[in-house]
């Protein structure tokens, strides 16, 4: 049947979106130090662009400290520069082949900067949702217009219904939490 390619459709899309934001809240640190804050960062080296990560390796020694260790000597000042291009607030110190990037502590100020960029990914992540909504409900139009019984049209409207408000839920809590750990002093 028809339909269920269209909710197979959706629901992928719909996950996408709430897995997109949840990827984009893990780059927003809450003064704890996590490789995904610096691991995307694109550094200039060998004449292309390349992602930190492929050049270097990210570890966190302790709860306050991301260290970058370079996998080619030559490679750090270019990841200086990108570190600080990036401009996450947080100044990379140098130390010979090794980059360390002291957490500072979050003044309240920067903590609701921080929501309300969160607010923003989760507020794109629903309009993600919605995208997948209509999408499917414009499918299922044309489903009906091919043939498909009113019964399953309304039934299967009120599945879309259900399928998004669970995903814009799911988007909510992640919000809520992500708030709730960069309020947290």
């Amino acid at each position: 049947m028809e339909t269920e390619s269209i909710f197979k459709k959706m629901n992928q899309e719909m996950n996408k979106s709430i897995d997109h934001v949840t990827h984009e809240f893990s780059t927003l640190h809450t003064g704890k130090a996590n490789p995904s804050m610096v691991e995307n960062i694109t550094v200039d080296v060998y004449g292309s662009s390349m992602k930190l990560r492929d050049v270097a390796a990210i570890t966190t020694p302790d709860a306050r400290t991301i260290q970058i260790q370079p996998w080619d000597k030559s490679t750090a000042q270019p990841i200086e520069k990108a570190l600080i291009d990036a401009r996450l607030g947080i100044t990379p110190i140098v130390n010979g082949e090794l980059i360390r990037m002291p957490m500072p502590e979050l003044s309240g100020e920067r903590r609701e900067e921080l929501c309300k960029m969160a607010q923003g990914f989760a507020e794109n992540s629903r309009i993600g949702i919605r995208a997948s909504r209509k999408e499917a409900m414009d499918a299922l139009k044309e489903a009906q217009k091919d043939g498909l019984p009113e019964d399953d049209f309304k039934r299967s409207e009120k599945d879309v219904q259900k399928s998004t408000d669970d995903a814009v839920n799911k988007i909510n809590q992640a919000l809520s939490s992500k708030e709730g750990d960069l309020r947290k002093v």
